[in-house]
Formats: C-alpha cells, sequence, structure tokens
C-alpha cells in the first residue's frame, strides 16, 4: 500500500474541487486521495477522501501550513486505512472505524 500521483500527475495545473489550481494530488492504492489546491477565494484548500466512507475539505491560510498539513493528513489517512473494516466486521469495529473518522474531521 502506497501513496501515488493521481491519475499519472494529470491533475496537476488544473481547476479542483474548490475551483483552485491542483498543486499536490495523490492517491492511496487502497481507496484515499488528497488534494492540495491553490485558490483565489481562500489562499489553499485541501480535499481529501476515503472512498466511500469520507469526504473532507479543509482550507489554509499559507503555503508551508498547506504543505505541512497535507502530510499530516496523508499520515491520518493511512491510520484510518489501517483500520478500515471488513465487510462483514463486528458492529463494534465499525464503530470504532466511524468514531477515528469524526475524530479526523475534528482535527483537521
Amino acid at each position: 500500500m502506497s501513496w501515488i500521483s493521481f491519475d499519472g500527475g494529470s491533475t496537476l495545473g488544473h481547476r479542483g474541487s474548490e475551483d483552485g489550481v491542483i498543486l499536490l494530488d495523490e492517491e492511496h492504492t487502497a481507496g484515499a486521495r488528497v488534494t492540495l489546491e491553490k485558490c483565489d477565494r481562500v489562499p489553499f484548500a485541501i480535499t481529501c477522501g476515503l472512498y466511500g466512507n469520507m469526504a473532507h475539505t479543509v482550507f489554509i491560510g499559507s503555503e508551508q501550513e498547506g504543505l505541512d498539513t497535507f502530510r499530516a493528513i496523508k499520515t491520518s489517512l493511512e491510520e484510518l486505512i489501517a483500520m478500515w473494516p471488513e465487510k462483514d466486521a463486528p458492529a463494534d469495529q465499525v464503530s470504532g472505524f466511524h468514531a477515528a473518522i469524526s475524530d479526523f474531521v475534528q482535527r483537521f
């Protein structure tokens, strides 16, 4: 499991979901994505998600803070991926996963 450039890097320099120019766009092979955009209305935006479970956007004030947050989000998404429950997982495991997603959203 690892991070790779989303769609072979073809999205870089294009408009993203927050209508900014995409600076970084990476996808985890286990089903997550994180994108950093330089925007007009806000300085920077990071969108991220776990496919089928969560989508989240963070607005950032500076490029350095954006890069630092981008890296931190990737690490946190890896932690969520590691606990991603199987389809027939027990209810307490699914509950724990959803609680971890809530914690992630509050943190970022």
